[in-house]
């Protein structure tokens, strides 16, 4: 549920407990969160959790379960302060238009265990936990940031327009980045975990500031992709549809006379007619097709021969 409490048991939750995002500043003090309630931003984190389960299901194993927490405003300062201590992969991400940058951060066991299945392990990490990344980890880390960054994009399309790319790194990726400890981050948290195995978290921090030109997408209350609608309302609507009743006409003839003889017409005239084979079959003022006039049952009528497509432009 957006907004809400994941459906998973406490025990799997980090034991530090994590503000929301609804921020009522005390006085004297600045507002971390301007937005509100990010009904928007939580929406859009539980829907790229489900666009990157294929790119973690073949690193982390089968049976993977991958889901969003709820997010939180933080200052960066407090983020740091409550992470686990340990090795963590911190990988930064351009934003466009602007100069905002984004943040992934990583468990660093989390990393090992991934590269281990990459190498055809059964996906465990080293004891002890090396204090830094190898090349082989560091170039996993870089194609993850690219996955990540490429379902992003179409993540964020439901409230901005936002391009986001890894930006090159030149010191270690166990290294945090440069950020004023008071600058103010929201702060998204996606889980994964295979089977019960107790998660790991794959964090995605993005710069308040960044986001304030987007403040009235980011606080509506969004539903995006294709909605599907309720099966028993449309199959309540597909069963009333079926039965309108629409007029069903064969037009057999329409001959063209002079003015003067319909002037002069007197009950007992004949006029002429002729037609072809078929005849046109019409539905109110619409054309469908041809039939061939007959009899059925003593009746007179008409046995369908052809049927006209119908374009879309025929149905507005």
């Amino acid at each position: 549920m957006v907004n809400g409490p994941s459906d998973l048991v406490t025990p799997e939750r980090r034991e530090r407990t994590r503000s929301g995002a609804e921020h009522a500043p005390a006085l004297g003090t600045a507002n971390l969160n301007p937005f509100g309630d990010l009904h928007g931003v939580q929406h859009l984190t539980a829907r790229l959790a489900k666009t990157l389960k294929p790119v973690f299901e073949p690193l982390v194993g089968e049976g993977l379960r991958i889901w969003a927490e709820p997010l939180a405003v933080q200052r960066f300062a407090d983020y740091r302060a409550e992470r686990p201590d340990g090795l963590t992969a911190w990988l930064p991400l351009a934003m466009a238009p602007g100069r905002g940058r984004a943040l992934i951060a990583i468990e660093g066991k989390l990393t090992y265990e991934m590269l281990d299945r990459f190498f055809g392990g059964d996906g465990e990490a080293p004891q002890p936990l090396p204090s830094d990344f190898t090349g082989s980890a560091e170039m996993l880390l870089t194609r993850l940031a690219n996955r990540i960054a490429e379902q992003l994009r179409p993540a964020w399309d439901v409230l901005a327009q936002i391009d986001f790319a890894p930006v090159p790194v030149h010191a270690p990726l166990s290294v945090a980045p440069e950020i004023e400890g008071g600058d103010a981050m929201v702060v998204t948290r996606i889980g994964v975990a295979q089977g019960n195995a107790k998660p790991h978290w794959i964090d995605i921090l993005y710069p308040v500031s960044a986001l304030k030109p987007y403040t009235p997408s980011l606080t509506a209350r969004v539903i995006g992709g294709e909605p599907e609608a309720e099966p028993e309302w449309r199959n309540a609507l597909t069963r009333a549809a079926l039965g309108v009743r629409l007029p069903v006409r064969s037009v057999l003839a329409e001959p063209v006379v002079p003015v003067q003889m319909l002037m002069a017409l007197k009950p007992g005239d004949v006029i002429p007619i002729s037609f072809g084979p078929d005849v046109p079959v019409m539905v109110a003022r619409r054309a469908i097709g041809a039939g061939t006039v007959g009899t059925a049952n003593g009746r007179a009528a008409i046995r369908m021969t052809r049927f006209d497509p119908l374009e879309l432009e025929d149905a507005r």
